[in-house]
């Protein structure tokens, strides 16, 4: 019996990547979920083993920030492809943002609508599940999405990008958030303020930079904090880009505000002395910034700071990121890069001394709590679905397009080298994703909140 097939296995390895550090043992595997961790010495003999030597299992990576634009823009990505790139990336879990779709998933209606065009035929390879929108006018539609099994809300404190996607106000907030904290589900914010002087970006890098200065996120944490602390409901800053809202945060949680806070592995590996002017595959909002930034905002996610690291990939057609003009004011905004968030990541933590168990605290079990999904994914304990990856934390290698499987291989990783490669992934005890094969395609499920 092979263990694509087999109900009960196990995976062995000498640096099985625990909650509380690494040790040699065996994940064992039941219908799926993980019934326990041995020692070899516990593991019957009679289980079928899938040995990782001395290569690391990590528990799958949860991704809670993709833009996957299906159904209305699928030319754009999709969910056949960008599942497909979350698992040659480790990841078995990712939750769906509201924007770039067309409808947006502002109503009930709109999300039958994206459940309907996911139902058509088996698309996801990992795990997925959904937030809704929260956009001025929409406050009826917030309970009966959370009854539908949205995760949590995603809101825009400047413009989206997409006029369908109007940014909230204070006002909006101080109605919004209300109904969220008695629905139990987090409000994700876009934290971005418009404030007047910012010039306008042209194609230099720089130029792009001013044009969305970093006090605008600070000015918006404060604004969310505030927000936050009157209405005691839980929210949740995404892509943080300023190393400078830090402190605001911190104080924020030192007087029982409920706010967390993401960043994201380009701002983590990219800084902007070193992007080229006009090359617009680096254009992303709030933009990549000063290398003593990027800097602080390790600091920060090693102090816990910073709660965890999430992609936020957002791709688009190759033409809208106007390659031949490089016109960082008109083109497309976002980053792709969903398959290389954990090599990316770990390439820098291991020179700075940081765990493999950090890193999976910081991309799988932080995540997965924040949605509500603690317990089952995000670890590798007990009674949580089997999402595992074979992590080879010494490989060296280079981003090649023939290796991405994004719809469209424009993204700023292309080139870069790395250190740490996935070698395979499991989804609740699936092998879906080996040496660049993929056994199982489609054998990812949706997602949705439970009633309470």
């Amino acid at each position: 019996m092979s263990i694509s097939t087999a109900r009960r296995f196990a995976v062995v390895s000498r640096r099985l990547v625990l909650p509380g550090g690494e040790r040699d043992g065996a994940v064992l595997v039941e219908d799926g979920r993980i019934a326990a961790i041995l020692s070899r010495q516990e593991l019957p003999t009679t289980v079928p083993v899938y040995d990782a030597g001395t290569l690391a299992v990590l528990p799958g990576i949860v991704d809670t920030h993709v833009h996957v634009n299906e159904p209305g823009r699928t030319d754009w990505e999709g969910y056949e492809t960008a599942t497909r790139a979350a698992a040659a990336g480790g990841i078995t879990t990712i939750v769906d943002m509201p924007l770039n779709c067309i409808p947006v998933t502002t109503s009930v209606k709109a999300f039958e609508t994206k459940l309907a065009a996911l139902a058509e035929g088996r698309k996801l390879t990992v795990d997925c599940g959904f937030y809704g929108g929260f956009v001025p006018g929409n406050e009826d539609e917030l309970e009966p999405l959370v009854k539908r099994g949205v995760l949590g809300f995603k809101s825009f404190m400047v413009h989206s990008g997409i006029d369908e996607f109007p940014n909230v106000t204070a006002k909006d907030l101080d109605r919004g958030l209300p109904l969220l904290a008695r629905a139990g589900v987090p409000l994700l914010l876009h934290a971005e303020l418009e404030l007047p002087g910012a010039p306008t970006a042209g194609t230099t890098f720089a130029s792009y930079v001013a044009s969305r200065p970093k006090e605008w996120e600070n000015a918006a944490v404060r604004l969310a904090v505030e927000k936050c602390r009157a209405t005691g409901a839980r929210v949740h800053i995404v892509h943080l880009s300023s190393a400078e809202a830090v402190p605001i945060l911190q104080e924020a949680r030192r007087a029982g505000v409920r706010i967390s806070a993401e960043t994201c592995p380009h701002y983590l590996t990219f800084t902007a002395e070193e992007v080229k002017d006009g090359d617009t595959r680096f254009k992303c909002s709030p933009p990549i910034r000063e290398k003593d930034n990027r800097e602080a905002l390790w600091r920060s996610l090693e102090s816990s700071a910073i709660d965890f690291v999430v992609s936020d990939h957002s791709p688009c057609a190759p033409h809208l990121k106007l390659p031949e003009r490089g016109d960082f004011d008109k083109a497309w905004g976002g980053i792709s890069g969903l398959q290389f968030g954990l090599a990316s990541v770990w390439t820098t933590a291991r020179e700075r001394g940081v765990s493999l168990a950090t890193v999976a605290k910081w991309m799988a079990e932080g995540p997965a709590q924040m949605v509500g999904l603690g317990g089952r994914k995000g670890a590798l304990v007990p009674g949580a679905d089997a999402d595992m990856v074979v992590f080879d934390p010494d490989k060296r290698h280079a981003i090649s397009k023939d290796r991405i499987e994004h719809r469209h291989k424009v993204t700023p990783y292309e080139s870069r080298p790395m250190v740490g490669a996935v070698e395979a992934t499991f989804l609740r005890g699936i092998l879906v994703f080996e040496r660049g094969v993929f056994p199982r395609l489609g054998t990812g499920q949706p997602l949705l909140r439970e009633a309470p």
